[in-house]
């Protein structure tokens, strides 16, 4: 199944530059998670507040990431995101941040993401109106 791909713009801030004066590999797992917090509730029609009234929770349980090029303060980055697999108890999600004045990809991967039980902490089967709300 091929999953819609959904975009956010993050501005490059000054507390993101490291001392080599680009943005810290750090910040980018910020922006994707931001990305993605942004998208649950514009495109996916369900905020994180919803999943946590529902006693469920998204963390991260694997990421991989290829830096190919710096961003520095005051750059624009738009984060692409897309569902490349709904598992069981997760889903895996392709990004690119790209520098909007080039349109050149800076990083690239792709986060795990594993659905919890807030009480147990516990991996959770994802229902299935979350996995419609999710198959766009």
């Amino acid at each position: 199944m091929a999953y819609q791909k959904f975009e956010t713009e993050i501005t490059v801030r000054p507390d993101d530059i490291d001392m080599n004066n680009h943005v810290h590999n750090s910040k980018y797992f910020d922006y994707v998670l931001a990305a993605r917090y942004d998208q649950m509730i514009r495109f996916y029609g369900m905020s994180m507040e919803q999943f946590i009234a529902r006693g469920f929770g998204w963390v991260v349980s694997g990421c991989t990431m290829h830096f190919k090029r710096s961003m520095k303060l005051g750059d624009v980055a738009i984060v692409k995101t897309q569902i490349h697999e709904v598992r069981t108890n997760g889903v895996n999600v392709l990004f690119e941040i790209v520098r909007k004045e080039t349109n050149k990809i800076c990083v690239d991967g792709i986060f795990e993401y594993t659905m919890i039980n807030l009480q147990t902490e516990r991996s959770e089967i994802i229902p299935d109106d979350i996995i419609q709300k999710y198959s766009i």
